[in-house]
């Protein structure tokens, strides 16, 4: 079997990573309270090729696979929950555009682009879109758009239709940021630094050849002929596991900050003057760094199994992927009941303004209830499968 390791390049870039973490920390509160990531910060991950690991190598890309994908994200993620979700989603764009029509890659990253060139991607089909000669009319409005503010293309989910007007499939069109507007409406609890717009598209052009049928994708049927294995793994569990990244990264972190606070925080109303003497409190970091330990093991699992296929040329059925799925919720809701354990060892002060700790609560709380990886509907639809009800299963999530 094929072995998915994180090559040199990709350690050299975590390395740098983890050299900026003070940094990404001090300047946590700032992105919070302002709802946007700081341009020096941002600038400052750019730098280090964090944004285009996923950019075919032809373009001068590393083609990263999904344990590379998890390592950088992981590593942001110690630093700042919401950059590294920023990260996860425009590693997604550029997986996915590397999966697309030559000409669309040559477009975002050839001659008339650059390797710099981010790509956010949304995959819900709020829009309509009329067949015109050429390519399409596309008119929508997409939430949410995690790294648009950054990105000089987006991916929008857009229904492909035939000559009659019946939508026959979903698509994504490949739209520079430049034509689209957008609706500043991101006020949430949580991952605020993103800024996760609404974008809008009023009548825009998009050519044949930059967009994406998804029906086709979900099962393999990419355009691209890119020959690293990255750009052969399945499709839907290749982008649900671009965001695991993230969450590992606020688990270390929330680990990190209350030990290190354990030596010079008191348990209010007992007798301990430091939270490490407390064999309750030892205890809770016992099982959290287990916790995670596990949700890394459980991550690299699949993220294993996901490249050694696409090397054998085997693409996982329906089945393999919801128990995928399933176990990628599974390491969200983990990580979700650590940090809610850790936070009340901590004790109330975590719940400060100025406190690290409830901002990564908050971004991974809110990161946790994402769509593709929320543990419930893959709970449900793995649970069919084991008892022989795929029909049913495809009713909970019919795209995996």
């Amino acid at each position: 079997m094929a072995n998915a390791v994180v090559r040199p390049e990709i350690a050299a870039i975590v390395e740098q990573l983890d050299e900026l973490r003070p940094k990404l920390i001090a300047s946590g509160g700032e992105g919070d309270e302002n709802r946007r990531i700081p341009q020096d910060v941002f600038d400052a991950v750019a730098a280090t090729g964090a944004f285009t690991i996923s950019v075919p190598e032809k373009f001068g890309g590393l083609a990263a696979n999904t344990r590379e994908a998890h390592a950088v994200s992981r590593a942001i993620g110690r630093g700042d929950g919401s950059l590294a979700w920023v990260n996860g989603i425009l590693d997604s764009g550029a997986w996915v555009t590397g999966l697309m029509d030559e000409r669309a890659q040559e477009d975002v990253w050839g001659a008339n682009g650059s390797i710099d060139s981010l790509i956010s991607i949304v995959l819900a089909t709020t829009s309509d879109a009329v067949q015109v000669e050429g390519g399409y009319r596309v008119t929508g409005k997409w939430a949410y758009g995690t790294g648009s503010m950054h990105a000089t293309w987006s991916l929008l989910g857009i229904p492909i239709k035939n000559g009659a007007g019946e939508v026959v499939d979903a698509g994504l069109a490949l739209i520079p940021t430049s034509e689209l507007s957008y609706d500043d409406n991101w006020y949430v609890a949580g991952m605020r630094s993103t800024a996760s717009v609404t974008q809008i598209a009023e009548d825009v052009f998009v050519p044949h050849h930059r967009v994406f049928p998804l029906t086709a994708a979900v099962e393999g049927g990419y355009l691209g002929d890119n020959p690293e294995a990255s750009y052969r793994t399945v499709f839907i569990p290749s982008l649900f596991m671009k965001l695991v990244g993230p969450h590992l990264g606020m688990g270390r972190a929330a680990i990190d900050f209350v030990s290190s606070m354990s030596e010079r925080k008191a348990i209010a109303y007992t007798g301990y003057e430091k939270q490490a003497d407390s064999a309750i409190f030892q205890s809770v970091i016992a099982k959290a760094n287990v916790e995670l330990n596990a949700a890394e093991l459980v991550a690299q699992q699949i993220a294993d199994e996901i490249y050694e296929a696409a090397v054998d040329g085997y693409y996982a059925p329906y089945a393999k992927r919801i128990e995928m799925r399933a176990k990628a919720g599974w390491i969200v809701d983990t990580i979700a009941g650590m940090i809610r354990d850790l936070i009340s060892a901590h004790g109330s002060g975590g719940f400060a303004d100025m406190s690290p700790l409830q901002r990564i609560w908050r971004d991974q709380a809110t990161a946790a209830s994402h769509g593709h990886i929320l543990a419930a509907s893959g709970y449900e639809a793995y649970g069919k499968i084991l008892l022989g009800r795929e029909h049913d299963a495809r009713f909970v999530l019919p795209i995996v």
